[in-house]
């Protein structure tokens, strides 16, 4: 299979150990060593053991950092079992308080901020955030970074700075895709004002959140005329308004130069997959998006009747108030067209424009309805080999409901050095061994088809 996307992704294998884990855990063990030559007691040379130890398992990231964080958690109350064998006349930790920092006002927070990152991302509303700014900033970096950073600090200052700017990737992405701009030069004005937006209140930032602890648990040491008093959830808001300002000022007036200036990125922008069908096979084909009007006298016809005949193929539908039908057990050839539907198309210009005109239906611009399902880095053009032993061999696209049943709307067939499109009635084709199908795909359904014997 040849997938043609904009997105190309590296797989890493995790590995056991690195040799420059290996090394650094050398040289954290010697230096580790060196300090117990120099501290005044055992207490505190076990004690910068472990910190050396977590240092190291959360630098270098040698198992998880959930899991290095309960490992230190146990090692610190083994040590009172222990005690005699470590020189030491009780454990560093007492076992009866191991746990209160579970009860921390901080861990409390950080994890109910967790919670509504998680809720936010699955409510879907970035997405929709990420159709307002294109809308309002269009595709030019000079007006598309303010208002990414501005919504991104806004994001950061009610959240933790990491999970609003791993929120916000997937919009990043999705604005480069369809904006053509390259993705490592919003990313970083992104990730600053992330950090700069957690300023803004006492939510947004970890250290805030644990100095505000240290403030009440230092007020029980003080007398009552010395009480530190605590901060409040916007009392750092001044501070943090004035920062995310000039944060958003200098990217925006400075950006142009230090800014990475990148040729290509590995990650959003690439070659059209409509311009490589074009280059391969000859076919001027286009994506497009069509409303079907109320009165259109293409409301109640099935996709069969019309698409072959005006030799388009629709691989997308929408009803008001319904998600995008796109994919397997979605959208098949005896879908019933309905008004007020919106449809997507894949098609030759002159075709399309026949049909359009035929139906009186509404073509839009650019793509609105299907901008996210549709774009290049979740959807698009891919090759498909039918190897031989196939179960196909012999079925056609039609006898198998190939769009419904593995969400592969086929345009094209190659055979014989010859290519065939719709309108050449190919679903109708029994396959041959050594056939090579263009179809239109989700990529995530292509991962799925990559497993499938019955393609190569």
């Amino acid at each position: 299979m040849n997938k043609r996307a904009d997105e190309e992704q590296t797989i890493v294998k995790p590995g056991i150990v690195t040799p420059k884990q290996m090394i650094a855990a050398a040289v954290f063990a010697a230096f580790t060593l060196f300090l117990a030559t120099v501290v005044p007691t055992v207490e505190i040379a076990w004690v910068s053991a472990i910190l050396m130890l977590t240092i190291y398992l959360f630098v270098f990231e040698v198992v998880g950092v959930d899991v290095a964080a309960a490992t230190v958690m146990v090692l610190l109350g083994l040590t009172t079992l222990l005690a005699p064998f470590m020189g030491l006349e009780q454990g560093l930790v007492d076992n009866k308080h191991l746990f209160d920092g579970f009860s921390s006002n901080a861990v409390i927070s950080i994890i109910a901020v967790m919670i509504i990152g998680a809720g936010l991302d699955r409510t879907g509303i970035m997405s929709k955030v990420a159709a307002f700014i294109l809308k309002v900033g269009g595709t030019t970096e000079g007006r598309i970074i303010p208002i990414i950073s501005a919504t991104v600090g806004f994001i950061s200052s009610f959240m933790q700075n990491v999970g609003a700017a791993a929120l916000f990737l997937p919009v990043v992405s999705r604005i480069s895709a369809r904006s053509g701009l390259p993705m490592s030069r919003l990313l970083m004005p992104m990730g600053f004002t992330a950090i700069l937006g957690g300023t803004m209140t006492m939510v947004g930032s970890s250290p805030l959140i644990l100095l505000n602890d240290l403030i009440l648990t230092s007020n029980k040491a003080l007398p009552a005329e010395q009480q530190m008093e605590t901060w409040g959830l916007f009392s750092v808001t001044p501070v943090g308004a004035a920062l995310i300002v000039t944060g958003i000022a200098y990217f925006v007036l400075a950006g142009r130069f230090v800014l990475p200036k990148t040729k290509s990125e590995s990650s959003t922008v690439g070659s059209d997959p409509m311009t490589y069908f074009h280059d391969v096979y000859g076919v001027d084909y286009s994506l497009s998006e069509l409303v079907v009007p109320d009165g259109s006298t293409l409301i109640g016809k099935q996709l069969d009747e019309v698409e072959t005949s005006y030799r388009v193929r629709i691989i997308a539908s929408k009803l008001s108030g319904e998600a995008p039908r796109i994919g397997p057990g979605t959208i098949a050839r005896d879908t019933e067209i309905q008004a007020g539907m919106v449809l997507g198309v894949v098609a030759d210009p002159h075709d399309l424009i026949h049909f359009v005109e035929k139906y009186g239906l509404k073509e839009r611009g650019k793509l609105r309805t299907f901008a996210d399902s549709l774009s290049a880095t979740n959807a698009g053009i891919a090759e498909v080999v039918i190897p031989p032993g196939s179960k196909l061999i012999g079925k056609s696209a039609r006898d198998v409901w190939m769009r419904k049943s593995y969400g592969l709307a086929m345009i094209g067939l190659h055979r014989d050095g010859k290519t065939m499109r719709e309108g050449d009635d190919i679903r109708s084709m029994p396959f041959h061994p050594g056939d090579t199908l263009v179809v239109h795909t989700p990529w995530n359904v292509l991962e799925r088809i990559e497993k499938d014997r019955d393609f190569v």
